[in-house]
């Protein structure tokens, strides 16, 4: 098949195209590398770097590759940001998620995968979260992610796109060479280990004071190898209908577990300091993934937590600066 990769030089996106090309399928990139690596674009795929507002250039590239599959990660994905700078949210995951639709289309594409959010949930009233949950965000980026859900239905309606959205947790991990590499990094595993990577760095643990076990957010972590591996399942599964699929690893690990699961994996004591909560953060989001297990056959090949961090950690000490910037 001729998939599109849309963020495909971010992490998910970059791992997603690896494996696609391990299994023989051509692949086309494109990103605008505002938050993207060039370096985590395996060869021999082809990247076209370029922006989702740039209507005349996905008409050209849907004509000029006319791919089997549109894949979905380009959004911008920081809870706090979106709720300081809700514009740049709704400009870049909604207006311009529409652009990417609109020309999806107009030209005649049939099958595209939304990478979606367990922020949708917002703070859900049922643990584990299953697909028929109520969608509440808590955030504007949450919001983004649930109207964008909501706009596939319409465009499946008008025009027979069929999609599968995956809503996914916390994802963690490395997978053959390609890494975590936020700019800033706002996520749990990958700070901790940058903190290790420093001595002078402290962790920051944004509340302690929430209603779990001990007193610290509860989360699902699942590592990026079986994400990829949900989103190859899914462009791959019969046009019958378009589904919603939870992605997670069905457990859940406050942060002061993920803390001293990093601290076991290292060998060494980090230090850390408690301050205020994060706005937008929920208690607890813990995910079913019986649905897909069921309809797809889809199954954690790497639950451990542990076995997260020991990747990304291989990971990070051998890219310590992260990516290199090229032009």
């Amino acid at each position: 098949m001729k998939v599109l990769v849309v963020g495909g030089a971010g992490y998910i996106g970059s791992v997603i195209t690896r494996l696609l090309l391990d299994k023989g399928h051509k692949v086309t990139v494109l990103d605008n590398l505002s938050l993207g690596h060039r370096a985590a674009v395996s060869k021999p795929a082809r990247l076209i770097v370029g922006d989702l507002a740039d209507t005349v250039l996905l008409d050209r590239l849907m004509k000029e590759e006319h791919p089997d599959c549109v894949m979905h990660f380009a959004a911008r994905s920081l809870i706090p940001e979106s709720v300081e700078r809700p514009d740049i949210y709704f400009e870049n995951n909604i207006s311009r998620g529409i652009n990417l639709l609109n020309a999806v289309c107009r030209n005649g594409i049939k099958r595209f995968i939304f990478s979606s959010t367990a922020s949708v949930y917002g703070a859900p009233e049922k643990i584990p979260v299953t697909e028929d949950c109520p969608l509440r965000p808590t955030s504007p980026y949450g919001y983004t992610k649930k109207i964008l859900e909501e706009l596939l239905t319409a465009y499946e309606q008008a025009y027979g796109l069929r999609y599968a959205t995956l809503r996914y947790f916390n994802v963690a991990g490395a997978y053959n060479g390609l890494g975590e590499d936020h700019r800033p990094e706002t996520h749990l595993i990958p700070i901790l280990l940058k903190t290790a990577l420093d001595p002078n760095q402290v962790f920051h643990i944004y509340g302690d004071d929430y209603e779990t076990r001990d007193g610290t957010c509860i989360r699902d972590y699942l590592h990026v190898y079986d994400v990829a591996r949900a989103h190859l399942l899914a462009m791959d599964a019969p046009d019958e209908h378009s589904p919603v699929y939870n992605l997670g690893n069905g457990q859940g690990f406050t942060v002061k577990e993920i803390f001293d699961a990093v601290q076991k994996v290292l060998g060494r004591k980090l230090k850390f300091e408690v301050v205020g909560r994060r706005p937008g953060d929920p208690p607890v989001l813990v995910a079913s993934s019986e649905l897909i297990k069921k309809e797809l056959g889809w199954r954690t090949s790497r639950p451990d937590p542990e076995r997260m961090i020991w990747d990304a950690w291989e990971w990070h000490k051998n890219h310590p600066d992260g990516y290199p910037d090229l032009t």
